[in-house]
């Protein structure tokens, strides 16, 4: 009998029969990433109800030294939450832990349990008056645990930064099977190490994420969404700053080359382009107010706008004139990952820059990538507001997609992280490391921070039981199999 037959026998033992699945069948969606480029194996998938099985499951897992791997929504880009191909560990699955435990608008903070979808934690907030400022493509399958995990970004990055600064508390289990309870958000707290703001962005390698205080934002009493023509990303960053000197409600702000605008209006139906003419780059620029007082969205970005037009620094623009046209313009913004894997097989990298570097480096990067790559295209978009840069490699026309993405690949991914590196930048921006950029964090990173990381993992995770293979690498477990 191995480990992990003993495991699952202890566990049912422990918590019942509904307590996991072995079943094939059920257990099969979970086993790939959401890219399909890692594919696990698991004898049986945990289904726990609360913390306190959890925490049972945790212990029964340390004693018979059997690997957990903590999964969401299976959204990860990274491979973060595929399990290791040789079935050594069992999958956790989050998703039965889906209440909000409370909301409150008044404090603007929500309890909300690791499986809550993203989309759900939205919908709660706005029926009480409030709403959570964090958005992205997958916020109808993602789930709190795993934006916490992955310290997501998304598109309000700009106003509301990243995960990290939304999380005010976690509660989550360790690797001990402990309990670590910090849902209590205090402003002031001066007991040493910050254990919560420690897993977040730890991609379960650290804790099993269970429940989290979440800070809300005031509700949106009116928004405005522009489109904008510009010649150059320098053009885009000069328009950003000069928005930003001048009001605190700019929200988000997307630049788009503008043959990446042109395969995302071919790729949805009856999609066109927001402007009439042709321009070599977009702005997608959000505007909202939060108060009465405030000055109205649109009027705001037309008074802006228009300066902008009057100083040469846009070419054309546009504001949407209904909640169906804003919406059709992140429609187009939402589905530049989806065009452009529809337009055939391609590298894509999730990377960051300082934003003062970003222009140059969108235009620099992609020229040097299809220099040193003859054939391919390469094109970048992405957040200009925090130097997320979204950077593909396209492969020539007519090779084979497979074989191009195994023999090609790696030396692209090289090639582009070394670029990033040398603007002092990072080789992940929002999507984690997980196991497809965990020998290039190890290649690239600083000594300093690398042994950091490496001697927080073994101390509190001494066995290598939470997520092994995963942001980095230690010694395999004794006896898990």
């Amino acid at each position: 009998m191995t480990a992990q037959t003993r495991l699952i026998h202890a566990i049912r033992e422990a918590l019942g029969e509904c307590s996991l699945t072995t079943d094939a069948d059920q257990i099969a969606p979970f086993l790939t990433d959401w890219r399909g480029r890692f594919h696990g194996a698991a004898a049986a998938m945990l289904l726990p109800t609360s913390t306190a099985e959890v925490a049972t499951m945790v212990r029964l897992a340390v004693e018979h030294r059997v690997p957990l791997v903590a999964q969401g929504g299976n959204t990860s880009m990274v491979g973060g939450a595929t399990p290791p191909a040789d079935g050594s560990a069992l999958l956790l699955s989050t998703r039965r832990l889906d209440r909000i435990r409370r909301l409150d608008a008044g404090a603007a903070l929500a309890v909300a349990e690791a499986g809550v979808i993203l989309q759900n934690l939205h919908e709660a907030a706005a029926e009480a008056g409030c709403r959570f400022p964090l958005t992205l493509g997958s916020r109808g399958t993602a789930t709190i645990g795993g934006l916490i995990s992955t310290n997501a970004g998304g598109t309000q990055v700009l106003r509301w930064g990243t995960m990290r600064r939304l999380v005010a508390g976690v509660e989550a289990v360790l690797p001990d099977g402990s309990i670590h309870d910090g849902l209590t958000p205090l402003p002031k707290d001066n007991r040493g190490y910050d254990i919560d703001q420690l897993l977040v962005g730890a991609e379960g390698t650290l804790g099993i994420i269970t429940a989290a205080t979440l800070r809300l934002a005031p509700a949106i009493l009116g928004r405005a969404v522009a489109w904008v023509g510009i010649a150059d990303p320098e053009a885009g960053l000069a328009l950003l700053r000069r928005m930003r000197g001048a009001t605190d409600a700019i929200e988000s702000f997307e630049i788009i080359p503008g043959d990446t605008l042109e395969r995302a209006v071919q790729y949805l139906p009856d999609a066109r382009s927001p402007l009439s003419g042709t321009h070599p780059w977009h702005l997608l620029i959000e505007a909202v107010a939060a108060t009465p007082e405030a000055e109205a969205p649109d009027a705001l970005l037309a008074r802006l706008l228009g300066d902008a037009l009057d100083a040469g620094l846009v070419a054309d623009a546009v504001i949407a004139t209904s909640e169906a046209q804003a919406e059709a313009f992140w429609r187009l913004r939402d589905s530049l990952s989806a065009a452009e894997r529809a337009a055939g097989p391609a590298v894509q990298h999730d990377i960051s820059v300082p934003v003062n570097r970003m222009p140059r480096f969108m235009v620099e990067a992609a020229a040097a990538a299809e220099a040193r790559f003859p054939g391919t295209h390469a094109t970048a978009f992405g957040h200009l507001g925090d130097g997320n840069v979204h950077f593909h490699v396209r492969a020539p026309a007519g090779v084979d997609p497979a074989r191009w993405i195994a023999e090609e690949a790696p030396g692209i991914t090289t090639f582009v992280h070394d670029l990033v590196v040398a603007a002092g930048g990072s080789i992940s921006a929002e999507h984690g490391i997980g196991q497809m950029k965990r020998d290039e964090l190890a290649r690239l990173g600083s000594p300093a921070r690398l042994a950091a990381l490496r001697g927080i993992k073994q101390g509190l995770d001494p066995m290598n039981l939470f997520n092994p293979g995963k942001l980095v690498t230690l010694a395999p477990v004794d006896g898990a199999k």
